[in-house]
């Protein structure tokens, strides 16, 4: 009975395998910060902690794709489960901030083995026409969990403390990990052209200039998103907003990514997806180049909601599009380079943007973000 109900509705499955892997990811980044706060570890520590979560995968995501395109989506995706569910466990088991390094990397890692997975096998289910709408859909059930592990992890240092924190966490994989470990969900095998791909190189998927200009859009994508998670604290607390202020616009962003992901079965039924991504990109570039004249929570919240709406959109867009332009064979490791480059973001826009910012000020970077996302929008608006 179990397996016919699993086999009934196999992409509905593979949203409920994703989130409860994600609720990890999102939850061990709140604990694991929260944690070594509480072991006197300063904030260049902490941030050093939330690097890792991003650094392996922008190494490794590459070669987790060409796996995936190898041997098929269903090892990948039982490899990443189990090392999430290790990642916990370690910090449960062994107090201390070694343990806290070691769960960050080993739990950005395994996501990213399963992410690659899940990906290909989105794209996969449903054919074509399917695909605009499955990726919506997966990105919603991210939005949800995004929104649910940090909660949990609050409540449970809150009411139990961080050992009981890691401990629930631990505890979400073990439903990706029986349903993956039995087979109880038919997943996307090898791919058949991919041996027709003997020397391949990952170079080649980006001089394809259709790919190429997927692989930029994307990368706008990320640096938007993560700015947006970097500068509204920073800028917030330049104009004197108050936390739970700065909480509010933070939420507004999270509340339209589950609205636009939401309509995302309709909005992609009628609308093609270059058409989305060129809307996507000049709404960002517009809130981008209007951020810094806005001074108080009602200009703002309405600008971090419609900000949510563009980047929430994009992304199932992109994925749909890389799935389509992929060469056969090599659609694994087409999603492998859109993580690692997404990682190679979250890395990279603390760092760089962090030190511009505090050097020539909040409203030039912003500007800039702006004009390059703009630029965007007209590149995209000429596919």
């Amino acid at each position: 009975m179990i397996r016919s109900r699993f086999r009934a509705s196999p992409f509905a499955v593979l949203i409920a395998l994703g989130i409860s892997n994600h609720l990890v990811l999102t939850g061990s980044r709140v604990v694991v910060s929260l944690d070594a706060l509480s072991l006197g570890a300063n904030a260049a520590t902490v941030g050093g902690l939330l690097a890792l979560f991003a650094l392996l995968p922008m190494f490794f995501a590459i070669p987790a794709g060409r796996l995936a395109d190898r041997i098929g989506v269903r090892r990948p995706m039982l490899a990443g489960s189990i090392g999430m569910a290790a990642s916990a466990v370690i910090a449960t088991l062994f107090p201390g901030l070694p343990a806290l390094f070691i769960t960050a990397m080993l739990s950005g890692l395994s996501f990213m083995a399963f992410q690659v997975a899940a990906q290909y096998a989105t794209g996969e289910m449903g054919g074509p026409a399917a695909r605009s709408r499955n990726f919506g859909l997966l990105a919603l059930g991210y939005s949800t969990s995004s929104i649910a592990g940090p909660l949990i992890a609050g409540f449970m240092i809150d009411h139990a403390g961080f050992r009981a924190a890691f401990a629930v966490l631990a505890l979400m994989p073990l439903l990706p990990i029986a349903v993956l470990a039995g087979n109880r969900v038919p997943l996307p095998g090898p791919h058949p052209a991919h041996n027709s791909h003997p020397h391949a190189r990952t170079l080649d998927l980006i001089a394809d200039g259709n790919l190429r200009r997927v692989f930029l859009i994307n990368g706008m994508i990320a640096l938007a998103w993560e700015l947006h998670t970097l500068f509204v604290p920073i800028y917030g607390n330049a104009i004197g907003l108050s936390a739970s202020k700065i909480g509010v616009i933070l939420a507004a962003f999270a509340a339209a990514t589950f609205t636009v992901r939401l309509s995302m079965p309709l909005i992609a039924a009628r609308i093609p997806e270059h058409r989305v991504l060129t809307a996507a990109l000049y709404l960002a570039a517009i809130v981008y180049l209007a951020i810094p004249f806005s001074r108080s929570l009602a200009a703002l919240m309405p600008l971090s909601f419609c900000l949510g709406l563009a980047l929430g959109v994009g992304q199932p867009m992109v994925m749909s599009l890389l799935h389509s332009l992929a060469p056969p064979g090599r659609m694994g490791e087409a999603a492998g380079v859109r993580m690692s480059l997404m990682n190679s973001m979250a890395v990279a826009v603390p760092l760089v943007f962090g030190a511009v910012g505090g050097s020539i000020g909040l409203s030039p970077v912003l500007w800039s973000v702006g004009v390059f996302l703009g630029m965007g929008g007209w590149l995209t608006r000429r596919d």
